[in-house]
């Protein structure tokens, strides 16, 4: 076996690598709906962590997402966070319809998804794999990344966190 060709089997593996990777972090789509900016701020202790991430709905047709799964949480959920008499809580959502051509954004402080009972092993780096569920019968899976309990999004969220509900 010659340098070169040991040379080119390794920076092919690379490569490979390299492009596998950026799709486990790159947008998720399926059908004219898209997934981006997606991340759980990850709890100690077991507690439930808050699934975060923007949901595009490039359709021209409402869609409703009616649940979500992974593997690496027991149950998850859909929620809200709704201030009521000065008290913040946790509502569970059964449907978030999203309209044609907008998007859902997911953010601390308004809706997100719950996960609860989380698997051994989950911490800050990791990226975890969350799949969400429409009422058509869709299904989008995500690589969510884990950040710390002080994270606030990925850098390319900024100004995400008064995004509230439905935008343009």
């Amino acid at each position: 076996m010659t340098l070169h060709s040991t040379f080119s089997r390794t920076a092919g593996r690379a490569l490979a690598a390299g492009v596998l990777s950026l799709g486990l972090l790159g947008p998720a789509l399926a059908a004219g709906i898209e997934v981006t900016d997606a991340w759980i701020r990850w709890l100690p202790a077991n507690l439930p962590a808050g699934g975060y991430a923007k949901v595009t709905n490039d359709t021209d047709k409402e869609v409703r997402l009616v649940g979500a799964s992974s593997p690496d949480y027991g149950m998850v959920m859909l929620h809200r966070t709704v201030s009521k008499d000065g008290m913040s809580q946790m509502l569970h959502v059964d449907a978030i319809p999203i309209a044609p051509h907008k998007s859902m954004a997911f953010t601390p402080g308004d809706y997100h998804i719950m996960l609860m009972q989380p698997r051994a092993g989950i911490e800050p780096g990791q990226t975890v794999p969350i799949t969400l569920k429409f009422s058509n019968g869709q299904s989008v899976t995500a690589q969510f990344e884990v950040r710390k309990p002080t994270a606030s999004g990925p850098a390319d969220m900024k100004g995400m966190g008064d995004m509230k509900g439905m935008q343009h």
